[in-house]
């Protein structure tokens, strides 16, 4: 029992978060931008401080649209969008938008429909 303890404060800490957006820090993920690139880091014109305005802005939309996505969704993309240890709003807020787009989908269209299986 007492080896639980850790994993239920934890999860009653994620409970209590999850009508807001995360905290993520994107600063990782933003300085590798230039870093990592195939080209160099000159090439283009995506370098580390558009990667933080873009984080910004995707934090700043997130904001405003986070509690209309369900708490599944929420935290689903969020697992997502946080492995590998750079997480990323850009990321976050894609997997969202992608999760409600799929859910707007016809029933037939979506993946697992077992009536397309096979055709």
């Amino acid at each position: 029992m007492p080896a639980l303890l850790p994993v239920l404060l934890l999860g009653s800490q994620v409970v209590l978060a999850a009508d807001h957006v995360p905290r993520l820090d994107t600063s990782l993920s933003c300085k590798s931008v230039g870093a990592n690139s195939l080209m160099g880091p000159s090439s283009g014109t995506r370098n580390a401080a558009s990667c933080e305005q873009d984080e910004r802005e995707a934090l700043n939309k997130l904001e405003q649209v986070w509690t209309t996505y369900s708490a599944a969704e929420r935290e689903r993309c969020t697992r997502i969008s946080t492995l590998g240890g750079s997480p990323s709003y850009v990321e976050l807020l894609t997997c969202l938008e992608i999760a409600k787009a799929a859910q707007q989908l016809p029933a037939s269209d979506r993946m697992g429909d077992t009536e397309r299986v096979g055709h």
